[in-house]
């Protein structure tokens, strides 16, 4: 008889990892943003920067962690790479528009609507990732 954790892991456990991964590469791009907009860079540069750095680490965790894809022949990380840097460019998109109308038209907070812009880019590459690895 199996156990009630062990039967909850097996059914959800790819959310479980992929809400770790995402909250990891979520620290990762806010630490960066923030860090670059604090040394003065423009809040464009400093997410693009954050943006490339934590797609790079989700790629990699996605792939082992998450999705536990084992075929890491050249041909498959490079088709699985330009899938997954193409659909998170889609999110990149929905973040700089969230970071635009909320900084620049809004002149929100920008811890508010950098967390903002993070919960909706999270739902995007939730949905982006099953298609790739799954």
């Amino acid at each position: 008889m199996e156990k009630p954790i062990t039967t909850l892991y097996s059914k959800y456990g790819t959310a479980l990892r992929y809400l770790i991964v995402g909250g990891l590469t979520t620290g990762i791009n806010v630490v960066l943003f923030f860090g670059q907009t604090h040394l003065a860079m423009p809040w464009f540069w400093a997410s693009i920067i954050a943006w490339v750095l934590s797609v790079l680490f989700a790629f990699i965790a996605n792939k082992k962690v998450v999705f536990k894809s084992a075929d890491m022949t050249f041909r498959t990380v490079i088709k699985e790479g330009a899938s997954f840097f193409t659909l998170r460019g889609a999110s990149l998109l929905a973040d700089t528009a969230i970071l635009f109308i909320g900084l620049t038209l809004m002149h929100g907070s920008p811890l508010i609507v950098k967390l903002i812009d993070q919960v909706v880019v999270i739902v995007l590459n939730y949905g982006f990732s099953k298609i790739i690895f799954a």
